[in-house]
This record gives structure tokens, sequence and C-alpha cells, in this order.
């Protein structure tokens, strides 16, 4: 059996690094793996790719989010950057990376979750928090790696 026939991999492109959507073409190319950029904005596909396609939802705050949420299911992988939707996603048994190659397990979204929403909260109270650093070369090669340990385990658990 074929990876493809096992599980979807879900990635939130909205705002995705370039490097992690080339990292996921190769590996959905590589594994024959039913692979979903959801946007609300159009996603290039590179040629030679037929394991990857696009949605395209409607724009506004979270829709991509609530798309993922709403069709991925246990068992499946997904890619994000947002923590509520990282929780909500780990809570219903989908496994859920970041783009900098950190996986959220149970055991941690909730303190991610807290992290994020604690900030906001700074945030609405005028004070200046920052924002994530720029993704780095070590960002790419975690990610990478978590990728490839995430989908050897789920295609493992699977087959």
């Amino acid at each position: 059996m074929n990876a493809s026939q096992s599980f979807t991999l879900w990635l939130d492109a909205d705002a995705t690094p370039r490097d992690v959507s080339t990292i996921v073409f190769r590996a959905a190319h590589r594994l024959e793996l039913t692979t979903i950029l959801v946007a609300n904005q159009r996603v290039a596909i590179p040629a030679g790719h037929p394991m990857v396609s696009a949605v395209r939802v409607a724009g506004g705050p979270d829709v991509a989010d609530r798309y993922i949420a709403d069709n991925a299911v246990s068992g499946d992988v997904a890619i994000t950057a947002d923590i509520p939707l990282a929780a909500d996603l780990v809570a219903r048994g989908v496994v859920v990376i970041d783009p900098r190659g950190v996986e959220h397990t149970a055991e941690t979204v909730g303190e991610r979750l807290s992290i994020r929403d604690f900030a906001d909260a700074l945030r609405g109270a005028g004070v200046d928090t920052g924002g994530p650093g720029s993704f780095t070369a070590r960002d790419k090669q975690n990610f990478a790696s978590t990728l490839d340990r995430v989908l050897t385990r789920a295609i493992r658990q699977r087959g």
C-alpha cells in the first residue's frame, strides 16, 4: 500500500515559507502522498506533482484554517503555524507540525496556546511583543527532519 491510500497531508498555505512548500512537494512526490494546500489566494503547484492539489477558499480570517479543521481526519498530517488550529487538530488525532519543525502534541499544544493568548493580550494592551524571527536555514533543516520523521511514523501506523 502506498502512502496516498492511508492519510492526507494538509498544508495551511497562506503564509508558508517557500522552502517549506518545496520540501512538502518533494515528500508528496517521493511517497505518492495525497497533499492538499489550502489558502485564500492562488497557490502555484509546480509541474510533475500529480498528488498535490490546492483549494482556494474565500478571503477572511481563519477561513483556510476552518477548511482544514473541517476536512482533516484522525491520522492525517497537517502543517500550520496557527496555534488555535493546531490545538483543534491535535485534539482530534491529526498530527501537526509547524513550518519551523515543531511537532505539536496533546502535551505541548495547550502551553503553546496559552503563550499565544498571553502575547495576544499584551498586544491588545499596546505592548509591542515583536513577531517571529526570520525563517532560517536551521528552521528549514528542522522542518525537513520533523516532516520525514512524522511521515515515516504515519506510514508505519497506517501500513
